[in-house]
């Protein structure tokens, strides 16, 4: 899927948007889901123009990978997430039901999250 920068995530980025934010760097944005699927659910997507984690692991340069997934702890850290814990999980794909090609990690917690991967599926 190609990188459209008309995306949301783009959007708010580019603050044509708004969003309710978490935390903020040179690297990366976090704010919370607007549809959030846990009691805590969280965004952080980086700065950059990265349709998915592969893309991502593939063409980002160094420093923007070390910042990008320490504003990831940066922001589970400002929510206190570390003391239940909580999930970080990336969707990849049509199978991984990616809805935005912009490379983004969900950050989940508030409750327990069960099994990753429902018994039967695999």
């Amino acid at each position: 899927m190609p990188y459209d920068p008309n995306n949301i995530f783009a959007r708010i980025l580019r603050g044509e948007i708004p969003c309710n934010k978490v935390y903020e760097d040179e690297y990366a944005l976090a704010f919370h889901d607007i549809a959030p699927q846990a009691p805590i659910h969280v965004l952080v997507i980086p700065k950059g123009e990265y349709v998915s984690f592969d893309d991502f692991s593939r063409t980002a340069p160094a420093e923007a990978m070390t910042g990008f997934y320490r504003a990831v702890q940066q922001a589970a850290e400002s929510l206190g997430l570390q003391t239940d814990g909580y999930r970080a999980l990336s969707n990849i794909g049509r199978h991984a039901h990616q809805e935005v090609a912009h490379y983004h990690l969900h950050l989940f917690a508030g409750c327990d999250l069960g099994s990753m991967i429902k018994k039967g599926l695999v």
